[in-house]
């Protein structure tokens, strides 16, 4: 690591928390570890490490890609893929142990065309988020029907809740889902999940659903205040250079910023290919304990902070703190604590302990 940017990641807070919630929420059969987007941008198959000592018994991804990845260091522990194969690639599914997500009667279609014995399939059901997933009754059962023709097992059912924070909505999709199984045979069919991370900390679990998906819940952010999560990730940079400004003097790309007075200015040797996109500009980061705030432009590799003249050339720069910094800095940006995460760019060294 020749540049001082890097994340910290804390591993066994990872796996502390995983076991917490287990713990917690000890009533399911099924807790998949949702390890998609290099693990929320947490990166490296160590983190996979620890949400598997943790306790998860099932992984989950998006992409083909992902699951490869991790079987190539976990040989046994299952995987689904929550987004859609082309089925061209089933095989390899097939062969590496890939479980994968079925959410349309046309897929299911192309499936079968040709034999895969061993290929587990989980159903995909749109109870309100219209995003994947089957949405009537009448092409989840032909669906089901196919796959029983041509011995395909049907290891899962599942629907993602898209606004558990209004309850209605919600209870809403409980009723739908339940509708649109009502004629499947749940005593054939091993697992069936609903709950992601919100909906498992918001809502009591229903009697019919055994498996649940720990999504960034995981890494601290929940609102159960009865679970005592730690924080797992945390974003440094150094200041590599200080620059006395005097008033009318502007800074950076464009002169967005113009100094009020004489003032101190550190360039920090973080920028937009990292992450930080320009929308940061005016929130806080902490430099010896205290907050200063991002101001001008965030440059491609820097960006610059007004500080005082308790600031040195070397300093560490805490560009995310913990849970309570990332969510203000979701706050700012006017987005989710997943966003501030995953953005964080493949440049950045992750270091874990």
């Amino acid at each position: 690591m020749y540049r001082h940017t890097y994340a910290q990641i804390n591993l066994q807070n990872i796996q502390d928390n995983v076991h917490q919630i287990i713990n917690y929420y000890f009533d399911y059969q099924y807790y998949f570890g949702v390890v998609k987007a290099e693990c929320y941008g947490h990166n490296d198959l160590t983190v996979v490490k620890s949400i598997i000592a943790g306790g998860c018994n099932y992984l989950a991804v998006a992409l083909l890609e992902e699951a490869l990845e991790i079987r190539t260091e976990y040989k046994d522990i299952p995987i689904l893929c929550l987004g859609i194969i082309n089925p061209k690639y089933l095989s390899i599914c097939e062969e590496n142990n890939i479980t994968i997500t079925v959410s349309s009667f046309e897929y299911a279609t192309s499936l079968v065309k040709e034999k895969h014995p061993n290929l587990k399939v989980h159903l995909k059901i749109n109870s309100g988020m219209n995003r994947l997933g089957m949405s009537t009754k009448e092409e989840i059962n032909k669906t089901y029907s196919l796959l029983k023709k041509h011995n395909i097992h049907l290891e899962g059912v599942f629907t993602h809740i898209y606004n558990a924070l209004n309850k209605e909505d919600t209870e809403k999709q409980f009723t739908k889902f339940q509708e649109l199984i009502a004629d499947l045979n749940k005593e054939e069919i091993p697992i069936i999940h609903l709950a992601a991370s919100e909906t498992l900390t918001n809502y009591p679990k229903l009697p019919f659903i055994n498996g649940c998906r720990l999504g960034i819940i995981m890494y601290g952010f929940t609102d159960n205040k009865d679970l005592k999560l730690e924080s797992t990730i945390s974003l440094h940079s150094e200041v590599i250079q200080i620059n006395k400004l005097h008033q009318g003097d502007k800074l950076g790309y464009g002169g967005a910023y113009i100094a009020k007075g004489d003032e101190l200015i550190a360039v920090v040797c973080i920028g937009y290919a990292d992450g930080l996109i320009r929308k940061n500009t005016g929130r806080y980061v902490y430099i010896n304990n205290h907050k200063y705030q991002i101001v001008g432009n965030i440059c491609m590799d820097m960006l610059f902070v007004k500080v005082d003249d308790q600031v040195k050339v070397g300093d560490d720069v805490i560009i995310l703190k913990d849970i309570n910094h990332i969510n203000e800095v979701a706050k700012y940006l006017d987005t989710i604590p997943y966003e501030v995460l995953c953005t964080i760019g493949k440049r950045v060294p992750r270091i874990y302990n």
